[in-house]
């Protein structure tokens, strides 16, 4: 009998950190959700950054988005202090990355801002992220981004 082949968790965390992901934004984009739904949605967020986290073609980049979207899905649940602490990881992973990252981060960060009620922040943040978005080339991505920053305000 031959041994086992070792298990390989990497085709996994590379099905995982993309499928909850895409379910998450499923979940958010619904009009309205259930108590569970919104549960399913945090740990749908959270999965996918862990599943990031152990891949090894992870970049700062994927990082960022990925504590984007857990802070996102905190402040869809109105959990200001999460969706904050999400978004200023989301900052600090996007500070040497494209605009369009950094544009995001800042979004993220006007976002948990405007939950917690804090006018400064949310008019700093809206700001740079609307400069930022000026330097996105791609227009789909730019597009997005205009469009997340016009739910804010």
């Amino acid at each position: 009998m031959e041994p086992a082949a070792p298990f390989d968790p990497l085709p996994a965390h590379r099905f995982f950190s993309a499928s909850c992901f895409n379910k998450t934004w499923a979940l958010l984009d619904k009009s309205s959700r259930t108590a569970a739904e919104d549960e399913q949605m945090l740990l749908l967020s959270l999965a996918s950054l862990w599943h990031w986290t152990q891949r090894p073609d992870c970049k700062p980049h994927n990082l960022a988005v990925g504590n984007w979207l857990v802070s996102r899905v905190y402040a869809m649940l109105g959990q200001a202090d999460n969706a904050s602490l999400y978004a200023g990881k989301c900052l600090l992973l996007s500070a040497d990355e494209e605009p369009f990252y950094l544009a995001s981060a800042h979004e993220g960060a006007a976002r948990a801002a405007l939950l917690a009620g804090n006018a400064e922040a949310v008019t700093r943040h809206m700001a740079e992220a609307r400069r930022l978005a000026e330097l996105v080339t791609d227009d789909a991505d730019r597009t997005q981004l205009e469009d997340d920053l016009r739910s804010i305000c």
